[in-house]
């Protein structure tokens, strides 16, 4: 989540806090992660009688990305179903979106069963066009007719600030995702499962059993480990080649109860934008807009996006109010647009990941917590080969290809100069980073001119960090680890903050 900004979701809720990890323990699975994809995979695990622990790296679960998402629960595919009938098939487009309802309605039963309230709601949603024209539109209605998907042609969008043509896609979802998760973690308790906080894993080894080893150097042993951390921590070179990290914003803000349609919106723009509601009290709901997407580390220009998100969004609702919270986050793509869920090729066996939620973070969190909790018990499930981490993506290699040689074209960073010549050049409260040497420097100076010099070389694999003057942040252009301007790790792939300077 932003590190200098506030998440609509912020909930102070105790159930998501637990005890770190102290001593050695053993398990059936053990469970990195406490997002939505963990949680999942531990509470269909617990509640079919496997002994689970839950490893959770900030002080409380639901701390991270998922406090960063917009909670968008939609079975219309981020990056659409024409691009993935064209990368991957027909039949996998038709899977996919059967993946993707099916996990919209399960969120829902899980809330139903385990009595969670947490706003959710089906409800339709909208595809409409942006500054780009039609086009992608029309490319899109093929599709989804060839799939024979349920999606219908609308005159309009029920917003006036919206005009022209539009899609509509039934039955998507919406939820408050930290309510939602907090009661998932109550009913990981109840079914006798086990939840950790401030407990940050630093290796994984796969075996019979596998071995999972904290920073504080106790270790859990399992029958079976699944890495739900957002990010393909300890993925070797060959998944992290498969997903690209993005940076992206959203605010929330004021508007009047009944003002807004409760809907799902989305424009055809790339990077696209998406809104959507949430229900506030005292006769105001609460409009969150998200876009503005960049390659994480890859912009200068971070503390203005949301400014011009703003003015998108004024544009067209009309009845704003103020803007009472603005936060940012990652995604991490793939080349074909499905996430990375299964057996994780490194490592040895009985290793699962979910990773690569390429923009459907609650939904793909949700079905990959069912699929590897299928997959860890030997069970069937005719989702495994759509999105096995080991997948080959000929159909996508064009986007493989250029995405790898923007990665490549990152660690010349090492052989320019510095942001500025030297400390003396850096304003109060930002960051730059300075070159010494042949190394360089993360070179911080908070409001009373304080400094703090850390190395800039990323402890994963070696990137320059760049300074993201918007979250007060150092953000890896590489594989997207995020680090606060005194160096304490924030977002992996990267297991450990930024050195101090020598």
């Amino acid at each position: 989540m932003a590190h200098g900004t506030d998440s609509l979701w912020d909930d102070r809720s105790p159930v998501r806090s637990a005890a770190p990890l102290a001593g050695n323990v053993a398990y059936d699975v053990c469970v990195v992660g406490g997002g939505i994809a963990g949680l999942t995979a531990a509470y269909h695990l617990a509640r079919e009688g496997k002994k689970v622990v839950v490893l959770e790296a900030k002080s409380a679960v639901a701390a991270a990305e998922t406090m960063a998402t917009t909670a968008h629960l939609s079975w219309a595919i981020d990056d659409r179903f024409s691009h993935v009938e064209s990368v991957r098939g027909a039949d996998a487009a038709k899977l996919a979106a059967k993946s993707h309802r099916a996990a919209v309605e399960m969120v829902g039963e899980i809330a139903d069963r385990e009595e969670i309230d947490c706003d959710y709601e089906r409800l339709d949603g909208y595809l409409f066009p942006g500054a780009d024209g039609p086009d992608a539109l029309e490319k899109e209605w093929e599709a989804v007719q060839r799939l024979g998907l349920p999606v219908g042609r609308a005159i309009g969008v029920p917003i006036p600030g919206i005009k022209g043509p539009a899609l509509k896609f039934p039955d998507q979802g919406r939820f408050h995702p930290v309510k939602y998760l907090s009661g998932v973690a109550a009913a990981i308790r109840k079914y006798g499962g086990v939840i950790h906080t401030d407990t940050l894993v630093e290796k994984v080894r796969g075996g019979d059993p596998c071995e999972v080893t904290t920073k504080s150097r106790n270790t859990v042993k399992a029958g079976a480990v699944v890495i739900a951390t957002n990010s393909p921590f300890e993925a070797g070179t060959s998944l992290h080649l498969k997903v690209s990290a993005y940076h992206t914003y959203a605010f929330a803000a004021e508007v009047p109860k009944g003002a807004v349609p409760d809907a799902l919106y989305w424009d055809t723009e790339d990077p696209y934008h998406y809104v959507r509601l949430q229900p506030g009290d005292a006769g105001r709901d609460y409009l969150i807009v998200g876009g503005e997407d960049h390659k994480t580390g890859q912009a200068d220009d971070q503390d203005q996006r949301w400014g011009r998100l703003e003015q998108w969004a004024k544009a067209r609702f009309p009845m704003m109010g103020k803007v009472t919270h603005r936060w940012s986050g990652q995604v991490f793509e793939t080349p074909d647009g499905l996430g990375l869920i299964g057996l994780a090729p490194w490592n040895g066996p009985n290793v699962y990941v979910i990773t690569g939620d390429s923009g459907m973070g609650t939904t793909h969190g949700t079905l990959g917590g069912r699929l590897v909790a299928d997959l860890v018990q030997h069970k069937s499930n005719e989702l495994a080969g759509l999105y096995s981490p080991g997948r080959l993506m000929p159909g996508a290699a064009k986007t493989f290809f250029q995405e790898n040689l923007n990665l490549a074209a990152q660690y010349a960073d090492w052989l320019t100069g510095g942001d500025v010549k030297s400390e003396a050049d850096i304003p109060p409260g930002q960051g730059a980073v300075v070159r010494s040497g042949l190394t360089k420097l993360a070179v911080y100076k908070d409001d009373k001119g304080t400094v703090t010099k850390l190395s800039a070389v990323c402890p994963h694999m070696g990137c320059i960090v760049r300074w993201n003057p918007g979250e007060t942040t150092w953000d890896c252009p590489c594989h997207g680890s995020r680090y606060a301007a005194d160096g304490k790790l924030l977002h992996g792939p990267a297991t450990e903050g930024l050195k101090k300077a020598e």
